[in-house]
């Protein structure tokens, strides 16, 4: 068994029309656990890092305002971490191509996802894109204490009189 795991963004535009619950609904039909999830208010340092593999793309500073939710008035993304057998090939088979209008209409981008006259992609969902960028991802928006398995290694340090747990 090919245990991974896979970052799962519920973007603002999706938090913006009610989609959680839809969206959620769907990933359960993976059968994958989910073992981390919050609501976090991205800031603009997470988001340039999140999205740091497009910092040269002339959409960059559109695509930090539509993570950070500066287009929708949703300041914040339900994070999640979907762990089991072959956990980013699932998600992103049912999440769909990143295009809305290139994804098919009965994935998630394609039920829910449009493109603005100012060409963004509203794609409402992030899935991790391969092993080695969800590892990336999910330590940028989690730490090992808000995960309810061992995904990578973590050590503990002390910080004042209190021990926290943070990545290797």
């Amino acid at each position: 068994m090919n245990n991974s795991a896979a970052l799962i963004l519920i973007k603002p535009d999706g938090l913006k029309k009610s989609l959680t619950g839809n969206v959620l609904a769907r990933l359960s039909e993976t059968k994958l656990e989910i073992v981390a999830a919050r609501m976090v208010r991205v800031s603009k340092k997470l988001a340039e890092e999140h999205y740091q593999s497009l910092s040269d793309k002339p959409f960059f500073k559109a695509l930090v305002q539509y993570i950070q939710g500066e287009l929708h008035d949703r300041r914040k993304v339900m994070a999640l971490v979907y762990w089991g057998e072959d956990a980013i090939r699932k998600c992103r088979n049912l999440a769909g191509a990143t295009n809305p209008e290139e994804a098919e209409p009965t994935s998630i981008r394609g039920s829910y996802g449009r493109i603005t006259t100012g060409g963004i992609y509203e794609n409402v969902i992030h899935v991790s894109s391969d092993e080695t960028e969800a590892e990336r991802e999910i330590k940028l928006w989690f730490t090992p204490d808000e995960i309810i398995v061992d995904l990578y290694p973590s050590k503990e340090i002390k910080e004042g009189e209190k021990k926290v747990k943070v990545w290797k």
